[in-house]
């Protein structure tokens, strides 16, 4: 049984009460992270959290809040909904490496997972996100072909997320050994990973389940823009 899953609820805000509160940007009944690592937020009063979100949205403009629905002005416009499954994995999976899974760390490597990650989910990687937690990869003939790492993170929790693979090179099996190399690295931390998984994805929730992760509940992230 996983210890003190409740703040799994509150994602971003537990995350910034935690290991990520120097990346906080606080404000009223809300908490998000310094837009240039992550334009994420949580709140524990929707209503009090309306005039922070007015105050970030002067940093930038359009930005999620995880977990409950916030509530909205009319200068405040709800572009999406993205219902995500969030999947824990509860202890290690055994898988052998036939690649060679490598910690991204120089300046050039953490380019590379920007540029990568940003090909094939654009929108979600700001110029900073690397520095949230460790990334690895795996290379082929000196491009980076796939990668994986991690994002918000808690005392007890750390989410695993930039789970990405060059489209030229899909099906290799690549993202189940980068998986196993980080997640083995939180658990070597004494922590739980978990990510989050848009919905209507579901041969990559079918990946995460054959290698153990099981879905705790399903989890909004609201994207809203301001119109200032």
């Amino acid at each position: 049984m996983i210890v003190n899953q409740y703040k799994l609820d509150n994602p971003a805000w537990n995350s910034l009460n935690e290991t990520h509160k120097l990346f906080s940007k606080a404000f009223a009944g809300i908490k998000f992270y310094d837009p240039d690592y992550c334009a994420f937020g949580g709140t524990i009063d929707t209503e009090l959290a309306v005039k922070g979100m007015n105050d970030y949205s002067k940093l930038i403009t359009r930005f999620y809040v995880i977990g409950e629905k916030p509530v909205l002005t009319d200068s405040m416009q709800l572009k999406n909904n993205l219902v995500c499954h969030q999947m824990v994995l509860e202890s290690p999976f055994d898988m052998a490496f036939n690649e060679a899974v490598v910690p991204l760390k120089t300046k050039k490597e953490l380019q590379d997972v920007h540029n990568l990650v940003n090909l094939v989910q654009p929108g979600y990687f700001k110029n900073k996100t690397v520095a949230l937690g460790d990334y690895f990869g795996i290379y082929k003939e000196n491009n980076l072909v796939a990668v994986c790492g991690e994002r918000m993170k808690m005392n007890a929790f750390t989410e695993i997320s930039g789970i990405v693979t060059h489209p030229n090179h899909t099906r290799k099996g690549y993202a189940r050994q980068l998986i196993k190399r980080t997640t083995d690295k939180v658990f070597l931390e004494n922590k739980t990973p978990y990510l989050h998984v848009v919905e209507s994805n579901t041969h990559a929730i079918s990946l995460y389940e054959k290698l153990g992760f099981s879905t705790r509940r399903k989890i909004s992230f609201w994207d809203i823009e301001m119109s200032h």
